[in-house]
């Protein structure tokens, strides 16, 4: 049976309109609403208020990389922004990029370019995307730079999906012994202590250790449970200042087994972000600006910022890039070699492709390593504590015998 949908969109000149459509299900008031040009913000059946947010749903890496590269074709194929947008617009499945679409549209309609248009939706183009969208449209090679723009961020998710892979097994082993643990402690270990109150005596000291600890988890859990999240929720707060986020960071670089993969993954961003930028024609200061914003490390993002500095003065990026001991030499070198033969772009995007290669090695070499390593942890932490239970009775056994 039909319901009434109420619905608020926007029109092709921006205005903001609220109504009512009677329609068997959401999905059809969608249909109908872009049928008309209208870009939908949000969707409900009347009486419940508004059950679908359509400005909620984060677009993902994935998707963008799909629509630079769709929306690529379609510019290449001559095919007139609007037009492309549109279309782009009505075929994605992920509303919020199809209301930002909309809006796109809209605001290119009245005027705007495409720059402009998408630079009014930071959530969804970042400063990266909007300049080189930009610089596309000063050189009239729109086309092109999106399918770098596409490549750039398939390399992106593939780099992500990497350190995810190497870093999932682990994450999930620690936190099944973490349970199997607390299990033992609350329900186990209890069990154990009333026999030992009944044999009497004195107690191993890793036996009284273990009792001591099951009893605080026993007797305060509620405290343990509160200090955890507490702490996780000033470690976020402290990670939100610029201090604590350069002190997280350069300890990620650090950190043992994980350190290297984090820093190699941060230099093939660094390198391929700013050879992509330079090979668009972004001027080199406003290249500088961009990747220290999108670099998501802030130890190389103030070295970065140094380098832009010492480039406004007139030095060479090289110079000042090497008083900075998170960028290896061959990276240094390779930077100079560029800026020696005019090829900078071209040797960055060398050093990106090698730290590509160097991420995908670390990556195998890690799976291979964490697990034996894993199990030799896990085995030394729940056979310790197993064998800290028995010790008294292995006691009691020596003084029978």
């Amino acid at each position: 049976m039909p319901d009434t949908y109420a619905y608020k969109v926007r029109d092709r000149s921006g205005n903001l309109i609220s109504g009512t459509l009677v329609a068997d299900n959401e999905a059809l008031v969608l249909q109908r609403l872009r049928e008309q040009g209208l870009t939908p913000l949000e969707v409900g059946k009347q009486g419940r208020g508004f059950n679908i947010d359509l400005t909620k749903k984060k677009v993902k890496l994935k998707e963008l990389s799909v629509f630079s590269r769709q929306f690529a074709t379609m510019i290449n194929s001559g095919l007139p922004i609007l037009r492309a947008l549109a279309i782009l617009s009505d075929q994605t499945n992920n509303k919020e990029l199809a209301r930002v679409l909309g809006e796109c549209r809209i605001d290119i309609e009245q005027g705007s370019s495409l720059s402009a248009a998408i630079q009014k939706h930071p959530k969804v183009f970042n400063n990266l995307f909007v300049s080189m969208v930009k610089s596309g449209e000063t050189g009239g090679s729109l086309d092109s730079v999106l399918l770098r723009l596409a490549d750039m961020i398939e390399n992106e998710v593939k780099l992500r999906g990497k350190i995810k892979s190497a870093m999932t097994y682990p994450i999930a082993v620690v936190a099944l012994v973490s349970l199997i643990l607390s299990g033992m402690l609350l329900f186990v270990v209890p069990q154990f202590k009333s026999i030992y109150a009944q044999l009497g005596g004195s107690l191993p000291l890793p036996t009284r250790v273990l009792l001591m600890i099951s009893n605080v988890f026993k007797t305060y859990w509620y405290i343990v449970i509160i200090g955890v999240f507490g702490g996780r929720f000033f470690l976020r707060r402290w990670k939100a200042t610029p201090k604590g986020r350069e002190s997280i960071d350069a300890f990620k670089l650090r950190v043992p087994v994980f350190g290297s993969l984090f820093h190699k993954t941060a230099l093939a961003r660094f390198a391929g972000t700013l050879s992509m930028l330079l090979r668009s024609g972004v001027p080199i200061l406003q290249a500088l600006d961009i990747v220290s914003d999108t670099v998501n490390n802030k130890v190389i993002s103030k070295a970065v910022n140094d380098v832009q500095s010492s480039v406004r003065e007139g030095e060479s990026m090289a110079k000042p890039l090497a008083k900075h001991k998170v960028f290896p030499p061959m990276v240094v070198q390779m930077l100079a070699v560029g800026e020696e033969t005019g090829q900078v772009d071209v040797m960055l995007e060398k050093v990106s492709l090698f730290y590509n290669q160097e991420v995908e090695a670390s990556v195998d070499a890690l799976t291979s390593l964490i697990e034996p390593l894993l199990i030799a942890v896990i085995g030394g932490a729940v056979g310790a504590a197993v064998i800290a239970l028995y010790m008294p009775m292995f006691n009691i056994i020596k003084l029978i015998k």
